[in-house]
């Protein structure tokens, strides 16, 4: 499994973000505060608090994992 935080600062990131987990396989969950949502879901996105880094937590590996990490580096936070 791997953790990393994201921040999606306006709305085109967040598409943009959705249409790259869905060129892949590997499943992945977005969680802030108690709130744990798939990352392909662009409502479920929508309901967390988007003005902080949000967790993201790779759950199923299906061989991908880090070329999906790859493509979603600019939205990476430390």
């Amino acid at each position: 499994m791997k953790t990393f935080n994201i921040l999606l600062k306006e709305i085109n990131d967040v598409k943009n973000f959705v249409n790259i987990m869905c060129r892949f396989d590997t499943e992945m969950d977005l969680s802030s505060g108690r709130y744990i949502v798939d990352a392909k879901s662009i409502m479920g996105i929508f309901s967390l608090d988007l003005t902080k880094p949000i967790k993201a937590e790779i759950v199923a590996d299906n061989g991908d994992a880090e070329a999906l990490v790859k493509e979603l580096a600019p939205y990476i936070v430390d």
